[in-house]
């Protein structure tokens, strides 16, 4: 209280003694030593800027390589990966699966590339395929032209040659059992695979006991160069045709639309689309047309008459003997393969082809017993011309 006094009475300011006691200004020694470091650090920023673009980073400073890579290399991925057929024939997928990947599309009609069009031979069989020997023959020198897919039963372990066509062309197979719904989707699982590969074209369903009834240019051309599909489908207005119909399958189907036709067909990549992705017709049939009605007679041949009547032959190119009489064709042996019985199966016929009268009607035939392989083989480079 004294000194407040004293100050007081001495005549000081109060303001002016807080203004005293203010801290003081950096000394310039300081202040120069902070300019002195400010400037440095931009002429270092500049040199590494300088270093990084010319050199690289790695030359600028020690860094730590990171183990991280992108999970997508979209930026890799060229065409010639989408387009390559897949290798392996055997794959996780369900049925549900595959049929959505096959069913893919491409809206723009002409490929950016030059597409060698093919043709791929699916077999249905239970097991060996005991004419194999004939096919490799027929397929010899055509590789590029033709693809091979075989649906066995699940348990059936192929052993073949590597120097066959046929090694390594099993797909994921299911039990089919003839005359059920179980044979479609092993069809349908045939296209869906042979779908994969975009360089397929025409769609062909065979046996084991098929034969090929001319060389592969003969065939390839022929079916280059229809304006058709060949599914057999017909209208047969007795027991074994419209008899089995039954009135649940309208409004999808009506009796009129009913078709019957061979199980074994040939069609083109817009059709084999058409199948895969159907699900409309399909359960219809898998609901009503059970033994005696037999779906593989009837499924596809009504559905494509449906949906696609006007590019369907309305006939199979696979040749069958029903003279015999029975449920099944006739099969032949080694007694039976002589010159005379192929050239009766090849000649003297008649049909549409391009709507124009062909004698060349059928490009293959059944049934073929494994005994029939040897004389085949004999024969076949004289009447089958391969």
């Amino acid at each position: 209280m004294q000194s407040k006094v004293l100050l007081l009475e001495e005549g000081k300011d109060p303001a002016h003694m807080s203004r005293i006691n203010q801290p003081k200004p950096l000394p310039l020694r300081l202040l120069q030593l902070f300019m002195s470091f400010l400037v440095l650090c931009v002429a270092f920023s500049v040199l590494s800027l300088y270093t990084i673009r010319h050199f690289g980073i790695e030359n600028a400073v020690t860094t730590v390589k990171s183990n991280f890579l992108p999970c997508l290399r979209e930026s890799n991925i060229s065409l010639g990966q989408w387009i390559k057929a897949p290798g392996d024939l055997m794959h996780s997928m369900t049925d549900e699966e595959l049929f959505w990947r096959a069913s893919f599309s491409p809206r723009i009609q002409n490929y950016p590339y030059e597409r060698v069009p093919k043709i791929a031979f699916m077999f249905l069989t239970k097991g060996p395929l005991p004419l194999a020997p004939l096919w490799d023959r027929f397929l010899s020198g055509h590789q590029r032209l033709f693809s091979i897919y075989v649906h066995s039963l699940p348990s059936f372990k192929p052993n073949i040659s590597r120097a066959s066509a046929f090694h390594g062309r099993q797909i994921p197979s299911q039990v089919a059992e003839w005359g059920r719904m179980s044979i479609c989707d092993a069809e349908k699982r045939l296209l869906a695979n042979a779908l994969l590969d975009v360089n397929n074209e025409w769609f062909l369903l065979l046996s084991e006991s098929c034969i090929p009834l001319y060389n592969f240019s003969v065939t390839y051309n022929y079916l280059k160069k229809s304006k058709y599909s060949f599914v057999g489908s017909f209208d047969d207005l007795g027991p074994y045709g419209r008899g089995r119909y039954r009135d649940d399958m309208a409004p999808e189907v009506n009796i009129t639309e009913w078709r019957k036709g061979s199980q074994w067909f040939e069609v083109n990549r817009k059709l084999a689309i058409n199948i895969v992705q159907d699900t409309k017709f399909y359960e219809k049939f898998e609901e009503f047309c059970r033994p005696p009605c037999y779906v593989d007679e009837h499924y596809f041949p009504t559905m494509l008459t449906i949906e696609a009547s006007h590019v369907i032959a309305n006939r199979s190119i696979t040749w069958v003997d029903w003279s015999r009489g029975g449920a099944h064709p006739a099969t032949f042996g080694r007694q039976d393969i002589n010159e005379e019985l192929l050239r009766d199966v090849i000649d003297g016929r008649n049909c549409s082809y391009n709507d124009k009268a062909s004698s060349i009607c059928s490009l293959f035939a059944r049934k073929f017993a494994p005994s029939s392989l040897q004389p085949l083989l004999r024969l076949a480079s004289e009447v089958l011309g391969y």
